[in-house]
């Protein structure tokens, strides 16, 4: 669907790299620009699961610090389509490639910065990472709390990716579609705890509208009601419930022999003594047996898998979620799969690259620099 856009990634970690990549898996011809060694910057060397043709992904090491260097990424700059980078504010102004000075030359770029607290703002130059932009968006506050009473570390990065990285995937596309009607690209400033922030709608909108804090246990979605929560079963193993609407509901107490609540769903004074009537159902059955009988019976219930059973579950499997690649140094394995809706699955295994690899004749000579210059560029160790 992004066959022809071409994308500049300018970030080895964090939403950027994982925007760069969403936008690969749809086609786009991704340029990830890394620092040469000789400065000592951290060298962007994507694992090899995750870096390869089915990406889309192009590697090029070049010095911003050096005049050539900074030419050179220029005329890359001047014929791409999208470039995302995450510096810190000022960084890319201080080096000349900020949005004004790419954009004078290529008005039709999408330039996107994304980074954890925006381009301005009293925490714009502040340090961190997902668990920090979760625990300022409310995330965390709201999440139900570990043993010793504080808030839980995540099992998944929610700010960067989709606070940060989904978001930055959406205002790309937004501006690209502009751009097809104007002519005009955009500057477009992403910031992952906005995203966080943006994600939390629910209980913020909910707070202004009632002055209600929200916390642990405090709506439905949040663990409020036993309809809504995690069970233990027999093996020790646990199964989630999600029976909201009543007839999910009835058709679960029905099954777990607790009939006596079904009229009962959103009762706050009963709560507890509900709980308690599940959790011993539950624990009658082991997981899997639960879900042989409640799965497809209208309840809303679902297995909590570990990552080792996701990856082997008809379902993932027959989604296409997970699949094979060869890699000419590691052989063939298997890997998280790009989710292409409305695309066509590839024939056979993803074919990828060694990490290592660049593509600085490739790259360069398309952006319009002869033979020679190439050359120089290489000898003088400003681009690899």
């Amino acid at each position: 669907m992004l066959q022809g856009i071409t994308v500049l990634d300018l970030a080895s970690v964090g939403p950027a790299a994982r925007a760069s990549r969403w936008l690969a898996d749809y086609g786009a011809t991704v340029v990830k620009v890394g620092p040469v060694s000789k400065h000592g910057g951290v060298q962007i060397v994507p694992p090899f699961h995750s870096y390869g043709g089915h990406r889309g992904m192009k590697r090029l090491l070049v010095d911003l610090k050096s005049d050539t260097g900074r030419a050179a990424f220029g005329r890359l700059a001047s014929i791409a389509d999208v470039l995302i980078e995450s510096f810190r504010p000022g960084v890319v102004n201080a080096l000349g490639i900020g949005p004004d000075a790419l954009r004078a030359a290529n008005p039709r770029l999408v330039y996107c910065s994304t980074s954890g607290f925006g381009q301005d703002g009293p925490w714009s130059r502040v340090a961190g990472h997902d668990l920090n932009y979760l625990a300022v968006g409310g995330f965390l506050d709201t999440t139900h709390a570990r043993a010793d009473g504080g808030p839980p570390v995540p099992g998944a990065t929610v700010a960067d990716s989709a606070g940060g990285g989904m978001q930055a995937v959406i205002a790309i596309l937004a501006a690209l579609v502009r751009r097809s009607t104007t002519g005009e690209g955009a500057y477009l400033d992403v910031a992952a705890a906005d995203g966080v922030v943006a994600l939390m709608s629910l209980a913020i909108d909910e707070y202004l509208a009632t002055g209600v804090v929200p916390a642990p246990r405090h709506g439905l979605l949040t663990g409020k009601y036993a309809c809504y929560d995690l069970y233990e079963a027999a093996d020790g193993k646990w199964l989630s419930v999600a029976a909201i609407e009543p007839h999910f509901w009835a058709n679960l107490c029905r099954l777990l022999g607790c009939e006596q609540w079904t009229a009962q769903q959103m009762d706050d004074d009963a709560q507890d003594a509900i709980r308690a009537d599940l959790r011993a159902a539950f624990k009658t059955k082991a997981r899997d047996e639960w879900t042989a009988v409640l799965m497809e019976a209208d309840t809303c219930v679902a297995p909590v898998l570990s990552v080792p059973e996701l990856v082997e579950s008809p379902q993932f499997l027959a989604r296409g979620s997970i699949a094979e690649a060869d890699h000419p140094e590691a052989g063939r394995f298997r890997q998280t799969a790009p989710v292409l809706a409305g695309q066509p699955e590839p024939d056979g295994p993803y074919q990828l690259r060694a990490a290592t690899e660049t593509d600085v004749d490739e790259l360069l000579l398309g952006a319009g620099l002869t033979a020679q210059e190439v050359a120089a560029l290489r000898e003088d160790g400003v681009v690899a």
